[in-house]
């Protein structure tokens, strides 16, 4: 999205106007056919600035209007995130209080929930989030990698996840200590991770079998929250 400063930037010609010496003298005189009425140069350039001005609102309408949002709020995010499939890997992930949060701002409904397989001393623990779009389109910051996941794990490698919402993308930190998918459908913005917290710090898995159970998960949910 173009910001204020973009939007108030000057404009400039790509000529300057001739100085008045350059000008003929019968150019100078009044009613000459060389003669230019300030107001007549004011109001040319207001007229281009708001053509310029109206046609850059139309080509930004897309981007300025509000997401498309096929998905519903959830209330309790624990319940709708079933985690089956991640489940099968690491054990009930719902048997030890999974913790909930919700939060309704007037630009994004968020909602996270927290999953682990024990309740002392966990092997796997799992990270569901959603983000519901209301003001803006969050495509354009899709592809910006987490700064608290970038500072603690590193760039790791990413590979991009066909057939799941309009683009989605698995993350892999370095020694596959995390995994994180993020989904993209419109508005909304679904994110799972998986981090191990055993003595090594590395999942409890292989880590293709616990990619193919979070894109699993991910379609599941998506599913439940489909509108």
């Amino acid at each position: 999205m173009i910001g204020e400063p973009e939007l108030d930037a000057a404009w400039e010609t790509d000529h300057a106007a001739r100085p008045a010496e350059e000008l003929a003298p019968r150019e100078r005189e009044a009613g000459g056919p060389g003669a230019r009425r300030p107001w007549l140069w004011a109001l040319g350039g207001a007229a281009i600035a708001s053509a310029v001005w109206a046609c850059g609102l139309y080509a930004l309408g897309d981007r300025l209007a509000a997401p498309e949002l096929s998905y519903r709020a959830t209330e309790n995010l624990c319940q709708d995130f079933e985690a089956r499939a991640l489940s099968k890997i690491g054990g009930n992930l719902h048997r030890y209080r999974p913790m909930n949060q919700q939060n309704d701002h007037p630009a994004v409904r968020g909602a996270i929930c927290v999953l682990q397989d024990g309740e002392t001393t966990s092997t796997l623990r799992v990270r569901a989030q959603v983000d519901l779009h209301k003001k803006t389109d969050p495509a354009a910051e899709f592809d910006v990698p987490s700064l608290w996941l970038a500072a603690e794990i590193g760039a790791g490698r990413t590979e991009a996840v066909q057939g799941l919402g309009e683009r989605a993308v698995l993350l892999v930190a370095p020694g596959d200590a995390v995994v994180q998918l993020k989904v993209l459908d419109g508005g909304a913005v679904f994110t799972i991770e998986a981090f191990g917290t055993g003595s090594t710090g590395n999942t409890p898995a292989d880590t293709a079998a616990l990619q193919a159970a979070m894109v699993e998960d991910a379609r599941a949910l998506l599913a439940a929250l489909k509108k």
